[in-house]
């Protein structure tokens, strides 16, 4: 019988969230950049706030980011797949956006 470490399975482990793990909301994001490192600042920006303060700071490896760049696009394209398109503002004028569903009535054939 050999003494050498087996390979461990291919995957992750489990991934446990603490019981006191407070999700944390944010409508912005900050990314810069060193050569060995992309950092990701988290905040939330609100009406009349004059202030932003960073919630949260995510560090990445370049492999690591880009792994996440993929993972994000994988998830978006099966969200979109199952609820629809995500348009992004200043994708469409108001008006389309307003009366997209609205289509003017056909004219009328000529005989």
């Amino acid at each position: 019988m050999s003494n050498r470490p087996q390979n461990p399975p291919l995957g992750l482990p489990p991934m446990e969230l603490p019981d006191e793990l407070e999700p944390v909301y944010s409508n912005l994001a900050r990314i810069s950049h060193t050569p060995s490192e992309l950092a990701v600042d988290f905040s939330r920006i609100l009406p009349g706030q004059k202030r932003l303060t960073v919630l949260v700071r995510v560090l990445l490896s370049p492999v690591g980011a880009k792994l996440l760049l993929r993972a994000l696009a994988e998830n978006i394209a099966r969200y979109e797949a199952a609820f629809g398109e995500i348009y992004l503002p200043g994708d469409s004028g108001l008006a389309e956006d307003l009366f997209r569903s609205v289509h003017p009535p056909e004219p009328p054939k000529s005989g």
